[in-house]
């Protein structure tokens, strides 16, 4: 361990996010929430692993391989050091996993929810099932038998294989079935009642016999190769006259052949199949795990879809829609209710429509100049890249900065610039070396001769299936300073200018880290009069890392609510204990960023796209917006409060880095429950529409319906 780095109050990233990833395994076991729910955050369990190894594994194999030694500033380990921690950590994880899902597909048998094994099947059933085979799958498998004249396939990562252990006259081989991607994940049996199912890779694990009828098998199991999926395609050298989505496409194929960082095999195959195929495919014996559970759970989100209406009560959440948003007057148009007042939107308790009814009224706009916007991820059918488009085709002039290199979205993201450029958008890719995570919307209008800007500000993505499921807030807002800074921003970002000044924004990579710095100083000058509220998903940057912990040393009562990874260790005597950091993992996904600075009135109450990461603060051009109107403020004061009042799934963080359940007084308190419940209040508080004839307009409104030709 490097003597220069202080560990006294940090720890390491990478094992912080696994103990996240094992609190959202703990909701599969809380009998508070429905059974079919819990099979799902077992499967989500699962996905996060993951992209864990494609991702985080895979950076730190890339790391092991430089010249020159890298030491982990928050741990002082070297790579490789990290890796043997992951994987001995990782180890329990699974088996945890194995319990728990056992558990709850028992308790789904009761419910007449049946994850079948082969041998359970009776005859009739079997029958159903290799007829299935005969006719759906074989006629689709890629068998193949390694020997000389056969060399050993490419296995995509994460690809589902049956692999084989063969003999035949004495000589031993060895053969792979690769599951094709287009079949369904399980096989229904037709009778029987409820639902009754074989995931597909058992059944074809059950005939593999079948496919190699001159071998005997002795030995096959179900295996599944996760490779390193980091590419960083701004390190990527690109031709200057390449176009950057051509540049993109090739590495989406490249990412597909990188180097494999585990191997999961389910059952319990002997040490020579799997020494066999670590050989093969370049692995430790380490970075091979087993499991007693499908190595795929994805099937746990088809089920809900086959289950009969009156059985979703018991086994799913509540069903919930986002509502009218509260700040919002039905039934009129949003544009001039935004250039009366700031409107907070709160999702998914409340609707993402308006904002796209703001963009959809801004293409029809004759006073509507321009349309400016930072994109990082869409849906794969996207309302607003529609709006955008018919904007661009009614003459207004539509910047949009794509962000190609969104992970694991870049060919939708591709997709999208192309049809948006087709019709009269002018695409820009960011800069070089430097991801647009920003969530930042610019409509400019003339009116009268005088300009008006409209400026919304995110904390998520413009990605209306996600806004139903992650908690996000978007701020509208016709502030002249904020828009002068947006168009400011969208100007320098034209010309590659990251280090512009503004007056209202923090935008990193340069100025939002030292505004944020500078806000801190000022709560240290306060003492232990000193409030600060951050609500994050990550902290990892050691620089304000270090300065929270010189905060908490001069008595500044801090208050984190920190979603994942959290680097900074709270209540670690004279140096962070007055740090005090919970979770929240519940049936929406934490994602909203708040900065608060000071109390009450004084307070500066920001919201944001950063992260306190360094990859945010350093290596990516983000936004943090002031919040000024009153009643938002008020609105975002009340969120922090709820939230630090959540008594139900509320963890907090020890100085040891393990995580408690957070204990109360009185009710529980359910923090996101409660902001349904607030949204559903104010909903049905609100007075019917009034019909159009009887309603008596806004000069406003009158004004901006006239000008539509209404």
């Amino acid at each position: 361990m490097s003597k220069h780095v202080d560990t006294r109050y940090t720890q390491d990233r990478e094992l912080s996010w696994l103990r996240f990833n094992q609190r959202v395994l703990e909701e599969a076991r809380d009998e508070s929430v429905p059974l079919l729910e819990r099979l799902k955050f077992a499967a989500i369990f699962t996905s996060n692993l993951d992209e864990f190894f494609m991702v985080r594994v895979g950076s730190l194999f890339d790391l092991t391989l430089l010249k020159e030694p890298h030491i982990d500033v928050r741990t002082g380990k070297t790579p490789q050091q990290q890796l043997q921690a992951i994987f001995k950590a990782v180890e329990p994880l699974y088996k945890q996993r194995d319990k728990t899902l056992e558990q709850l597909e028992g308790r789904l048998r009761w419910c007449n929810i049946c994850r079948l094994s082969m041998a359970e099947l009776d005859h009739k059933a079997r029958k159903q099932a290799e007829r299935w085979f005969r006719d759906q799958v074989l006629p689709v498998l890629s068998p193949q038998v390694i020997d000389l004249h056969h060399p050993f396939p490419h296995l995509p990562s994460k690809s589902l294989n049956v692999a084989l252990a063969l003999r035949r006259e004495n000589k031993h081989a060895f053969g792979l079935i690769p599951l094709p991607q287009g079949l369904p994940p399980f096989f229904q049996l037709e009778d029987g009642g409820g639902v009754r199912f074989v995931l597909c890779e058992e059944v074809l694990l059950e005939f593999a016999d079948q496919i190699f009828e001159q071998y005997a098998v002795t030995e096959k199991a179900i295996v599944s190769v996760t490779r390193n999926a980091d590419i960083s395609p701004e390190d990527e050298a690109y031709e200057v006259n390449e176009d950057y989505r051509q540049h993109m496409r090739k590495i989406l194929k490249k990412r597909s052949r990188l180097a494999p960082v585990r191997l999961e095999v389910q059952g319990n195959p002997s040490e020579e199949l799997i020494s066999y195929l670590c050989q093969r495919l370049n692995l430790g014996r380490e970075q091979v795990f087993k499991t007693r559970a499908p190595i795929s759970l994805k099937y746990a989100f088809v089920l809900e879809s086959l289950l009969p209406p009156e059985s979703l009560p018991s086994l799913c959440y509540p069903s919930y829609l986002p509502q009218f948003p509260a700040m919002l007057e039905p039934g009129k148009p949003v544009l001039p209710q935004v250039l009366s007042r700031d409107i907070l939107l709160f999702y998914p308790f409340e609707q993402m429509d308006p904002f796209l009814q703001l963009v959809r009224e801004a293409a029809n706009d004759p006073h509507v100049l321009s349309i400016k916007i930072t994109i990082y991820r869409l849906a794969s059918k996207a309302k607003l890249a529609e709006y955008l488009c018919a904007a661009a085709e009614n003459g207004k002039a539509v910047t949009v900065l794509m962000e190609l290199r969104a992970r694991f979205d870049e060919q939708n993201n591709i997709r999208w610039a192309e049809r948006m450029e087709e019709a009269g958008c002018t695409l820009l890719y960011g800069a070089e070396g430097f991801k647009v995570h920003s969530k930042l919307c610019l409509i400019t209008r003339r009116e009268h001769g005088r300009l008006q800007c409209v400026t919304q500000v995110g904390t998520g993505n413009y990605n209306e299936k996600t806004a139903a499921l992650y908690t996000d807030l978007c701020l509208m807002t016709a502030d002249p300073a904020i828009g002068a800074d947006a168009a400011a921003l969208f100007q320098n970002m034209a010309v590659s200018n990251l280090r512009g000044s503004y007056k209202s924004l923090l935008a990193s990579p340069w100025g939002l880290r030292e505004k944020v710095i500078a806000l801190i100083d000022r709560e240290i000058a306060k003492g232990e009069e000193g409030f600060i509220f951050l609500k994050l998903n990550s902290i990892t940057d050691r620089l304000l890392i270090d300065k929270l912990a010189q905060a908490s040393q001069a008595g500044v009562e801090i208050v984190m609510n920190v979603r994942g990874i959290c680097c900074l260790l709270p209540g670690v005597p004279e140096l962070t204990e007055r740090i005090q950091v919970f979770s929240i993992v519940g049936r929406y996904l934490e994602h909203a960023r708040i900065y608060c600075f000071g109390r009450g009135q004084g307070a500066d109450l920001y919201l944001s796209s950063a992260d306190f990461m360094t990859r945010n603060t350093e290596r990516r051009v983000e936004v943090a917006c002031p919040i000024r109107d009153p009643a938002a403020r008020r609105r975002v004061f009340r969120i922090i409060q709820t939230l630090r009042s959540d008594t139900e799934k509320a963890r907090e963080l020890s100085g040891d880095g393990t995580w408690r359940p957070r204990k109360g007084e009185g009710p529980g308190v359910d923090a996101q429950k409660r902001f349904q419940e607030e949204a559903l209040s104010a909903a049905q508080r609100r007075p019917e529409t009034p019909k159009p004839h009887l309603r008596k307009k806004s000069s406003v409104l009158q004004k901006y319906l006239h000008k539509l030709g209404k």
